[in-house]
């Protein structure tokens, strides 16, 4: 099979976790040699980044969006592009999507700057599908608050989780063929059936 690289994407509580376990599971018992993999983080240096994405109070929006691309250099150097180059396929939790969407939309940050990061940092390479689960802020928020702890950006209003979802909305709505939206307010059965025939048709089209 031709290797794929697949992103999961997707606001607070929307069950990524959960998910992306059930995807690895799903693909690797139909034979794919496949990758996991985060952003930010997938390397050393991503890791210590994602520290501080996470935890540091005080960043501006800029700073925040130039570690991420900065950890996403050294990810797609170090991990992605490898990856693929072998021959395998790579599933990574959030890819650019999450920039145009948290830095963009929840952050106001200015699009053609991210566009510009994203051309210069990918060249070009893109997720062959990208995974959107999506639900209503207020479950998704209600989801989080049943942790015990929450990190930085769990802390957001929820005035700045609507603008994350409406860009996330916005990015399907103009990239269709790669972008596939799942409602993720339903039944675990019912959203990962709808994450399988997605994952079907992927598959077929890899052989």
């Amino acid at each position: 099979m031709r290797p794929r690289f697949i992103t999961l994407e997707g606001g607070e509580g929307v069950g990524k976790t959960t998910n992306l376990a059930f995807i690895e599971d799903y693909l690797t018992t139909r034979g794919v040699d496949l990758l996991r993999t985060r952003e930010p983080g997938g390397t050393p240096l991503g890791e210590r980044i994602r520290g501080l994405l996470l935890d540091s109070g005080g960043m501006n929006s800029l700073s925040e969006l130039l570690l991420v691309f900065a950890a996403r250099a050294q990810h797609l150097e170090e991990v992605i592009r490898p990856a693929l180059g072998a021959g395998r396929w790579v599933l990574c939790d959030r890819f650019t999507d999450a920039s145009y969407a948290y830095q963009g939309g929840g952050r106001g940050l200015d699009l053609s700057v991210i566009g510009f990061l994203e051309q210069w940092i990918q060249a070009g390479l893109q997720p062959d599908l990208t995974l959107l689960l999506d639900t209503s802020i207020e479950v998704g928020m209600a989801r989080v608050q049943e942790r015990a702890a929450t990190d930085r950006f769990e802390s957001e209003s929820l005035g700045f989780f609507e603008k994350v979802r409406g860009a996330y909305l916005e990015r399907a709505d103009k990239y269709p063929e790669r972008i596939k939206r799942v409602d993720a307010s339903g039944s675990l059965e019912c959203v990962q059936a709808s994450i399988s025939m997605h994952l079907d048709l992927l598959l077929e089209s890899s052989r």
